[in-house]
């Protein structure tokens, strides 16, 4: 959903990848199954929603993105 840091198989360079939500960005990031999302996924989608920007710093690149995008999360009901 935020970003993941990819090695180039031509010249195996780091490169920072972006997710869904910086994809989306000035957009709509739509998001199903909110409910079985892991714990530290949600966190980072609080973060873009504060303050619409993801913040990185995976292996040795640090950085912050744009993600200025609406989210709209679909979840199952508990007991429905």
């Amino acid at each position: 959903l935020t970003a993941a840091v990819v090695r180039d198989a031509a010249t195996g360079d780091l490169a920072l990848e972006g997710g869904a939500l910086v994809l989306a960005d000035m957009g709509v990031c739509c998001i199903d199954e909110f409910d079985k999302m892991d714990e530290s996924d949600r966190t980072a989608i609080h973060e873009v929603m504060e303050q619409q920007t993801i913040s990185i710093a995976k292996a040795g690149i640090t950085t912050t993105l744009n993600a200025r995008a609406a989210v709209l999360a679909a979840a199952n009901p508990l007991y429905g």
